[in-house]
């Protein structure tokens, strides 16, 4: 590996002081979160609207954005719409010790963001945070919530009455602004409790007090290590079962080659199993039962009349989703026994780190399982292979440093590291795939330029609505929240068109695999030679160019998952090529 300066030095020292506001915005609650005791929330409030977040632009306006407020609803527990006051911590011990008894509290779960949340007395949440990124992403969603919260609540004040006890979303929007959509979607958030929400918003203005407990490197790299544990032991006893062809017992695999994926917990397990396709009569006939007007259910008609543009493949899976999902908990047991036919292991975490794992041996596995898409197989490699895969649920910012990083410790006999991750596009659409060749982190303020596993021929196979972009730069962002128009537009002009979280610090943890030193800060890295394969791709989940619906506000749903199975199998193609299993 070699480290050279950029030619554009001023990246890093333009990019260092980008925006003064939201430097001071994350200086401001940075510091006060210090404070042993509770802060108010709307001490943050004027400097969270000076820095005119791109994803909060109407922050400053006695407009309600709703946009920003879906966003927000998303990322918070029900509870956060009677709380008064939210405990922010490192671990259940750390906020015990501080006399809440969160073991004897409800739990509670957020859409669209993994956290554990804790709902107590008197309006009380508690929330575990896994790294520093937390905080970034935490405070000011909460702050966000906060402002939209009172501005809706003005707003009911002056339309007391009008909504009536049943209030509808095209009413909402005629009498408070918006748009019926908008409200919608708030409605579907909301769900049955949509007028008693509006209710409360309409009773009370919302002075929400935050406090942090702990917050040290040392606890979330110990927090990391609990969250590790289980996934060590898994491996030391490697779930590997004998070798039927050869007579051979599975070692204990300490040795064996591994690879490690941050992606999701379904992408790579449909594909490495038959577990959908063992059930493709059941899934038809199941799709087959839904209304006509159906996504599936009119995508199946197509299939069917030959007119479908998507993969049979892809469509098994989503309707192995809907079909496990429908049966709740007997279906979620029903899927993990099947997987766990192929050798596939799931961990759930118990600690603030909310990432699930999977432990993938490739002898487990059958040339019957595996998606046809990957390839011809020769199942005699196969059935030798020693190498395990382990599959994250993409961690949030820091988070990724700190994972990577207890693997790479961990593991003498790591071969791949593979990053497959959401992100905002500023040049293309969303459900397109970006794969980019340069990465520059705003953690480290270094610039990483890699030479990527990926290119876009190993995936535009394998792509049927979206757009495949290689040789892109990427820029890693402390918090969808903290950044704005202008500072989209310096990476813009730098080139500088995937905005995400994860990429820089899993990256700066390729670096220590690689060199004595700890990650640099504020260098431009040449990844020339690396004792790994490294491979990371994006798919496009929001354009904040164009002001569209993010993914809080809109999923990709059915077709939005083409980009996500194409890079899933472009990453095991590439796993079963290095392991000699590709014929």
């Amino acid at each position: 590996m070699s480290v050279a300066r950029l030619s554009i030095t001023s990246l890093t020292d333009s990019g260092g002081r980008l925006s003064d506001e939201v430097e001071l915005y994350q200086r401001t609650y940075s510091t006060l979160l210090r404070s042993s005791g509770e802060t108010r929330l709307r001490v943050l409030e004027s400097s969270h609207r000076a820095m005119r977040s791109s994803l909060h632009a109407l922050a400053d306006s006695e407009q309600l954005d709703m946009g920003a407020f879906l966003y927000a609803v998303s990322r918070l527990p029900e509870g956060i719409a009677g709380a008064r006051r939210v405990i922010m911590g490192q671990s259940a011990e750390a906020l015990v010790a501080d006399g809440l008894d969160v073991t004897h509290w409800p739990q509670a779960e957020a859409p669209a963001r993994r956290r554990r949340w804790y709902v107590g007395p008197d309006g009380t949440l508690a929330v575990l945070l896994a790294s520093s990124s937390d905080v970034d992403d935490l405070v000011p969603t909460l702050v966000a919530y906060q402002i939209e919260w009172n501005k809706m609540h003005l707003r009911l004040t002056g339309a007391a009455g009008q909504l009536g006890e049943r209030p509808d979303p095209a009413s909402c929007a005629r009498l408070l602004s918006g748009s019926a959509d908008d409200w919608q979607r708030l409605a579907e958030a909301w769900g049955t409790a949509f007028a008693q929400r509006l209710a409360a918003v309409a009773a009370d203005h919302l002075s929400l007090r935050i406090r942090m407990l702990g917050g040290s490197n040392a606890g979330y790299a110990r927090m990391t290590r609990r969250w590790w544990s289980p996934v060590q032991a898994e491996l030391a006893v490697h779930h590997q079962p004998d070798n039927a062809a050869t007579g051979q017992r599975a070692s204990g695999g300490e040795d064996a080659p591994l690879y490690f994926v941050s992606s999701n917990t379904h992408s790579l397990v449909n594909i490495a199993t038959g577990v959908a396709h063992d059930r493709e009569q059941q899934l038809v006939e199941f799709v087959g039962s839904l209304p006509a007007d159906d996504v599936l259910h009119e995508e199946l008609d197509r299939f069917r009349a030959g007119e479908s543009e998507g993969s049979w493949e892809n469509f098994l899976y989503f309707a192995a989703r809907q079909w496990f999902g429908a049966r709740g908990a007997q279906g979620l047991a029903e899927r993990r026994a099947a997987e766990a036919a192929y050798g596939v292991r799931h961990l759930r975490s118990s600690t603030a780190l909310r990432v699930s794992a999977q432990l993938i041996p490739l002898a487990a596995l059958s040339v019957q399982s595996l998606d046809p898409r990957l390839g011809e197989v020769d199942p005699s490699a196969l059935a030798a292979s020693r190498a395990r895969i382990v599959n994250i649920d993409y961690p949030l910012g820091v988070a990724a440093y700190n994972i990577l990083r207890e693997v790479a410790i961990d593991s003498t006999a790591l071969c791949g590291v593979y990053v497959l991750g959401k992100a905002a596009t500023l040049n293309a659409d969303v459900g397109d795939v970006l794969i980019s060749s340069v990465v520059h982190d705003e953690h480290s303020r270094s610039t990483y330029w890699l030479d990527n596993a990926f290119s876009v021929d190993d995936l535009a196979g394998d792509l049927r609505f979206g757009t495949g972009l290689d040789n892109q730069r990427a820029v890693t962002v402390k918090s969808t929240f903290l950044q704005n128009r202008a500072y989209l537009d310096f990476y813009y002009r730098e080139a500088f068109t995937v905005v995400e979280m994860e990429a820089g610090p899993f990256l700066n943890a390729v670096y220590e695999l690689a060199d004595p030193d700890r990650f640099p800060v504020g260098e431009a890295v040449n990844f020339s030679k690396l004792p790994i394969d490294l491979g990371i791709i994006h798919y496009a989940s929001d354009t904040p160019y164009t002001q569209a619906r993010t993914l809080g506000a809109r999923g990709l749903s059915y077709y939005g998952m083409d980009s996500t199975y194409a890079s899933s199998l472009a990453i095991l193609r590439r796993i079963l090529k290095l392991e000699g299993i590709l014929a």
